[in-house]
This record gives structure tokens, sequence and C-alpha cells, in this order.
């Protein structure tokens, strides 16, 4: 097998020097450029698989040099060298497209994990196939996900709730070089909020009361992957200071430790709320919104997605194993229909309908939108809830009915509800019918 090669742009020689040593004990061929003209030059004729630039530049900038890569060597990483703290150029660099940065002094250590992340890009898995529908918003958001997703910057992903913001987010990591590593979900509305800088960042044994042993925190164990933060919205500001140090600084600090411990994170968080409304009303800090926001991913709502909805319920149905097919009203019905829930209603609905089709199609009448119909104004956080408690209670008496009829004989029950035996164990189990 070829060597890896890089192109390192600085005008400093020290620097070329260093980075050339630490590139060539990781076994990576390393050319030099003192300019953006060099830098050019060398990359319209050379192949390399990834590149190191400094930001001030004799002839000009790194900012130039990353912009001018996405249109003339689109498919090589670039990561940029900048001032310590100067976070805003940092961000810059990751909106125009650079795959990292690293600040001085450099740390060699974080400098190889961005090598070796940029070295893996291509061992990203294909999920594509899980975000379903050809619409012109899904086909839109499957080709930000590959561009995003050879990335390391912060992304941000909104949408209502039920759109399927999680999915996305293991898309990216699993279409991305960190694809090995752990993804680590988190939901920052579940932690309480005096358990949240010990669930967070670990802590060390007697560091307070219950503390019994020392304790890797969320961070530390996505290292070398992606952590998630769903539900970012939810955490409160002395925390959300916090976060902000560990993603600027790559480091956490353990409850009870007086040392910080490097980490080698990527992060991506998602909310349904207004994260913008949210700063101007100081309820979340602006500077982490920056920080976080550097690329935003949007997840239609279903009702955006035309005639995506027919394609996922055809989908869900294969999921739940059910041999029922939609009949042509139900397809009406379903495309003219709001969803407020999004992809989660329209399984609950499903799943609904499945329990109580008593014939081998599902009407209309089966999908029962128009009792769902009352919720289109509410929020959609009750579609998620409410209306699941709803849909639980209709499959349990249904459930329960055939039960009866059948004389609790489990396998004629299952035929009465056109499902398959192992499918009608699957609902008694999962409602808790005794």
């Amino acid at each position: 097998m070829t060597r890896p090669r890089a192109l390192v742009i600085d005008d400093e020689p020290d620097i070329c020097e260093l980075l050339t040593l630490t590139l060539g004990r990781m076994d990576i061929e390393t050319d030099t450029a003192e300019d953006v003209a060099g830098a050019k030059s060398l990359l319209e004729r050379e192949p390399y698989d990834l590149c190191l630039t400094d930001m001030r530049l004799p002839d000009g900038d790194g900012l130039e040099l990353v912009e001018w890569m996405q249109t003339h060597a689109a498919g090589i990483p670039v990561a940029v060298i900048t001032a310590h703290g100067n976070v805003e150029t940092a961000v810059q660099a990751l909106k125009l497209g650079a795959f990292d940065f690293i600040s001085k002094p450099l740390d060699l250590n974080n400098l190889r994990n961005i090598v070796g992340n940029a070295l893996r890009l291509d061992k990203g898995g294909d999920g594509q196939s899980r975000l379903l529908g050809e619409s012109g918003p899904m086909r839109e958001l499957r080709d930000m996900v590959d561009k995003v997703a050879r990335s390391q910057a912060p992304v941000h992903i909104s949408g209502e709730s039920g759109t399927g913001k999680e999915l996305v987010a293991r898309l990216i990591h699993e279409r991305g070089p960190r694809a090995d590593g752990p993804f680590v979900p988190v939901n920052c509305g579940a932690i309480p909020a005096e358990l949240m800088e010990s669930e967070f960042f670990g802590h060390l044994k007697g560091s307070f009361t219950g503390a019994v042993g020392d304790k890797a925190g969320l961070v530390q164990s996505a290292d070398g992957g992606t952590l998630f933060l769903d539900e970012i919205a939810d955490l409160p500001l002395p925390m959300q200071v916090k976060l902000l140090r560990v993603i600027q600084e790559k480091t956490v600090r353990p409850v009870g430790s007086s040392q910080e411990v490097m980490t080698d994170v990527r992060v991506l968080s998602a909310t349904h709320k207004n994260l913008g409304k949210m700063v101007a009303a100081s309820e979340f800090r602006e500077d982490l919104y920056y920080r976080i926001n550097v690329i935003e991913l949007h997840v239609p709502a279903l009702r955006e997605r035309g005639d995506d909805v027919i394609d996922l319920a055809e989908h869900i149905l294969r999921k739940l194993g059910a041999t029922a097919k939609l009949d042509e009203g139900a397809r009406r019905a379903l495309r003219s229909y709001s969803f407020p829930g999004n992809v989660r209603e329209l399984e609950n609905v499903l799943e609904r309908a499945v329990t109580l089709c008593t014939s081998g199609t599902i009407s209309e009448a089966d999908l029962n939108l128009r009792q769902a119909a009352a919720t289109e104004d509410s929020p959609a956080e009750f579609t998620a809830t409410d209306l699941g408690n709803q849909v639980e209670d209709v499959q349990r008496q249904a459930i329960m009915d055939a039960l009866e009829k059948t004389r609790f004989n489990k396998t004629a029950a299952a035929k009465l509800l056109g499902l398959s035996f192992r499918q009608l164990r699957y609902r008694i189990k999962k409602l808790g019918i005794e």
C-alpha cells in the first residue's frame, strides 16, 4: 500500500519541520508550501490525502485557501492552525468547509487525532437508505448529511418533535471517520440538575456523598466518537458554561479532580425549540449557540414531504411484519393529514391500525385519523406522549376483546386480529396484559 500524503502550508520553517516530523512518525509522506499560491499549485498537480494550513500566510490567509479547496480540491480534508483562543476564526473556517482546526501552541496528541480522523474518512458506512423519501427536502437533507459527515464541525439538528433528529445524528456519525468509535446519545432534559455535572464529566471517589468509586462521565465515554446532545435547550445555564469550555478546550474536569482530561469527541446537538428566540430572551447562552450551531441541519416535518408519507407508511408496515395493505382511501387520508407528531405519530397510527384491522386491507376507518385530527392545533409534545398512550389503550382493549371472544386462545385471537402469533405475543408483553 502507498503511504498517505499530506500537504503542510506554513511560512514558519520550525512549524513545517515539527509537522513533517510528527506526520513522518505516523508513516505519512509530507510536502510543504509557504504561501497560498504555492499550495494551490501543488494541490492542482499532486494527489493528497489531507492538508494542514496556517491561518496567516504571506500572500493571503488559510480561510481563502479553505474556500478555494471546496471547488478545486473538494476531496481533500483540510484542517486549519489558528492562534490560541481565536474561536471566531476557527468557527469561520469550519463554516467554509474545513475538516477541523488545531490551536497554537500545537498539541501533538490532538494533532494526531485530527490527522487519524481525516485519513479514516472513507470508512463511513452507508446508512442513507434509512432516510427514506424522494421529496425535495429529503434529498437536500441526505446531501447535507453526506457533506457534514466529512467534517468535524459541530452540527445542530433542528426540527419538530418526532421528525427523526436522532436518526440524522446517527447517520452523520456512521458516515464519518468516527464510525468505529462510540455514539453516545444524551437526553439533556432527562438528567436531574444536581447530577448533571457528574453525569457529563464524571467524578472521583469521595468527591461527594454517594461517590463510592471513580466514574467516567458521558463525555469521556464518547472519546474517539460522537456525543449527541438531544434537547440541548433544556441544559441549565451553569451547565452551558461548562459545556462551552469542553467544546473549545477539548478537555473535561471530573468532579473532585484538580486535573483536566483531554477528550476527542465530535459534538452534535438537537432540539425542537427555537434556540435563536431563547438566546434573545437570555434563556440560552449566545456564545454556546454560535459554537454548537456552526452548521445547522433542518429535518423537515412530515407534512412538508408530500408522497413520502406513503413510502414511510409501507416501510413501517413491513417493519411491523404486517401483511395488510393500505387501500386507496387510507392513502388519501395519510396524504391529507397534517401529522403534528410527524413520523413518530405515523408509527403509532399504523401500529394501532394493524391491531384493529380485521381484513387484509387497512382502510381510512382503521387509521382513525379524525380522532387524531383533534390534536392538530396542539403542541407536538402532546402527540408524542398523550397520543401514544391513547394508541396503547386502544390496542390493549382490542386485544382483550379478541382474547375474550376466543376464550383466551392466543392463536385464534391473533387470527381474529389479523396478526401473527408472534406479533400478538409481542404486543401482549409490551402492553403488560396479564
